[in-house]
């Protein structure tokens, strides 16, 4: 593939950061993971953060830490990667579905508010492809329902939202690092927290609930980071900025060229900045082809893309059967209709150009 739809972004700061790990000798959770920590609390400008290894085990570990277990609901967007869901599931209680924005693809308050039931005790909202949700509404409807608001920013490193870094507004903000996101690590994640006793309690969790060496005080898991993993992430966030810029950029260049019949371009929410994890374009019935017969056509030409996501989690096997009519058709609808182009840092001037030529002369 000429021009993937996503590219890792490695060069020798990365691998000179791993071979000075690798010829140190300390591996495992060290001062590389607490460095990490640091500066990406600092970063997003909470008071901790918490590394552990992957996405998924930032959202576990944080519904622990807020308290949630079996017999409780989270209300979830029905559009998303299936980790939102399951990681409630994880913890023995349900996830509940609510529709999301046709045009931002992020979760609607309103359906927030009408998923309340007297079991809700927390609202997962996902800063979905690199723009942050509406937090505002969401925060108040929260505060009034006495509900613990996480943030999966999983997919928004640095995204701002009034200007503000998402991973700051919900009791914890949980990210990724995995190999195609903004920022990466290989595998590997963060939660960020302002709140002192949620952080103590996710120190417990992510490292087999030691209080200290050897002393159990609560169930726990083997979430940590390695100083591996945390030494490509330090030099990762330094370029992070850079990612973000250069992901904007070729966003803007795509809405400025992109001229397809019956393709939407990504709409951005005013007082956001969106990040572009992805940039996801909409098929409507104008556009000349099926979407499976426009990624093979975009293949043939040496061009990657994926659909994020085929299937909305409501309707996945795991959380079937579903009732009808369909509780989340916004969500349905967007699964049938969406495709990510190229987006990625890595992209040159000419790639750009060979996309935008190739989605426009579509017959």
């Amino acid at each position: 593939m000429q021009i993937p739809v996503a590219r890792p972004v490695i060069g020798p700061d990365e691998v000179a950061a791993v071979s000075e790990v690798l010829l140190s000798g300390m591996l495992a959770q060290g001062e590389r993971v607490a460095e990490l920590e640091s500066k990406f609390a600092a970063y997003c400008g909470t008071a901790q953060g918490i590394a552990v290894n992957n996405g998924t085990a930032a959202l576990h570990a944080a519904l622990l830490a807020c308290g949630i277990g079996p017999g409780d609901e989270v209300i979830v967007p029905a559009f998303s990667f299936i980790a939102t869901a399951t990681a409630v599931s994880m913890c023995g209680a349900k996830p509940v579905f609510a529709d999301v924005d046709e045009e931002t693809f992020n979760i609607r308050p309103d359906q927030v508010k009408e998923r309340i039931t007297p079991k809700t005790k927390a609202v997962i909202g996902v800063h979905l492809f690199g723009q942050p949700f509406d937090v505002d509404p969401v925060q108040e409807i929260c505060e009034a329902h006495s509900l613990v608001l996480i943030e999966d920013a999983a997919q928004a490193h640095g995204a701002l939202y009034h200007g503000t870094k998402v991973g700051n507004f919900g009791r914890c903000g949980c990210f990724s690092f995995y190999a195609t996101k903004n920022m990466i690590t290989g595998e590997g994640g963060m939660v960020t927290t302002s709140d002192k006793p949620t952080a103590d309690r996710l120190r417990l969790i992510v490292n087999h609930g030691q209080s200290e060496k050897y002393l159990h005080t609560v169930l726990g898991y083997n979430y940590r980071m390695t100083d591996i993993a945390a030494a490509i992430g330090i030099v990762q966030l330094r370029k992070l900025d850079k990612f973000n810029l250069r992901r904007k950029k070729n966003a803007e260049y795509y809405a400025a060229n992109l001229s397809a019949k019956g393709l939407i371009k990504p709409k951005v929410a005013d007082n956001v900045q969106h990040v572009y994890h992805q940039y996801v374009v909409r098929l409507t019935e104008e556009f000349p082809l099926s979407r499976e017969a426009f990624m093979d056509y975009l293949k043939a030409k040496g061009i990657g893309s994926a659909v994020h996501y085929p299937i909305p989690i409501h309707r996945q096997p795991l959380y079937a059967p579903v009732a009808e009519p369909d509780p989340c058709p916004v969500a349905t609808k967007l699964a049938g209709t969406v495709l990510s182009l190229p987006v990625h840092p890595s992209l040159d001037a000419k790639d750009l150009a060979t996309v935008c030529e190739a989605v426009n002369k579509v017959k």
